[in-house]
């Protein structure tokens, strides 16, 4: 009989109410040695304190913060179906088995390319891979055909590239740097979705590699159906220029005079704002409209207060509805909530 088992600690400050909880957890895993198999394992919200070292065994508890070192028995287990493994340290000395897994999770971790590599090889049948709060890879490879979902948050190494020519579906959420992804790594993707905050320490002498990373992201994805932006993300970088005919020489000068020949859904998320705030973006919506000629759906998001819908956004919904559009089957569509 297979079984998941996922333990969340109780948001306390009280010692015995921990090491009560820490005490069912040995409790199920001492019964659970019975089951056949144990798919899923996930231990969240323990923070590690020397006064409840002696009550933990990490011989049973994996998922534990303080980067706990991954055991080498454990690499190798063809029942696995997902994995979440938060704050620990990989290296695996022989090859990995985790054939049969189809969900992996990594967080808070330190990793290399060799050990990612190494994992992956492991993992034929994987299907959805979600990396967070990570450092250490440079170039992410998936060749394998089964992965069609690969998920980043918040990576804190300069660069990272990502070649994965069968993923259908991306991710990336967080604080941006520099992500390379060239229109030949993701030739198989179909779904875009980017949250980012470009976050430089030296604005002014940054803003042309920041309208150069833009670029590159939106030329790597300038094959895909469905897009889906952050609107902070693009006002971070187009809000610093002010005059609306900058902004638009900004977008040429950088190459960004391309097109979206399959492109068919955008969405912008927190679309909201006075009318002297949305200008910026606004340049972005009409480059869209403009290049992306099968376009079938705009999707704007808005979040109000009851009823509290400023005569601002009246007027921006009337500007953006006028802008030209090189698709005949595009609609705007303003999603208020």
């Amino acid at each position: 009989m297979a079984v998941s088992l996922d333990f969340t600690f109780p948001d306390s400050e009280n010692q015995n109410a921990t090491l009560d909880y820490l005490s069912s957890i040995h409790r199920e895993l001492y019964y659970s040695k019975s089951f056949e198999k144990i798919r899923k394992f996930s231990v969240w919200r323990l923070r590690y304190e020397e006064r409840y070292a002696k009550d933990v065994d990490f011989g049973y508890i994996l998922l534990l913060l303080k980067y706990y070192k991954f055991p080498q028995f454990a690499y190798k287990n063809s029942s696995l179906r997902e994995l979440v493994l938060s704050r620990c340290q990989l290296n695996p000395c022989g090859s990995v088995n985790w054939s049969n897994l189809v969900s992996l999770s990594f967080e808070y971790m330190k990793l290399t390319d060799a050990v990612m590599a190494k994992v992956l090889s492991g993992c034929p049948n994987l299907e959805c891979l979600e990396l967070e709060y990570f450092s250490g890879i440079h170039c992410l490879k998936i060749n394998f055909v089964k992965l069609r979902e690969l998920t980043i948050q918040d990576y804190y190494d300069e660069n990272l590239e990502i070649l994965s020519p069968y993923i259908q579906h991306l991710e990336i959420f967080g604080k941006g740097s520099e992500r390379r992804i060239e229109k030949r790594n993701v030739a198989s993707l179909v779904n875009a979705i980017f949250r980012l905050n470009f976050d430089f320490e030296d604005q002014e002498r940054d803003l042309e590699k920041e309208c150069r990373y833009l670029m590159e992201l939106l030329h790597g994805v300038a094959h895909v159906k469905y897009l889906e932006l952050g609107t902070w993300c693009i006002e971070d970088l187009l809000s610093r220029y002010t005059n609306e005919d900058e902004q638009t020489r900004r977008f040429e000068t950088h190459n960004f005079n391309g097109s979206f020949p399959h492109l068919k859904t955008i969405k912008i998320h927190n679309f909201y704002g006075s009318l002297s705030e949305n200008k910026s973006v606004q340049s972005l919506i009409k480059y869209l409209l403009k290049h992306a000629t099968v376009l079938d759906k705009f999707v704007l998001a808005a979040s109000f207060l009851g009823s509290d819908m400023s005569l601002d956004y009246v007027k921006i919904a009337q500007e953006i509805l006028s802008f030209p559009r090189s698709s005949p089957h595009a609609s705007i569509v303003f999603s208020c909530r």
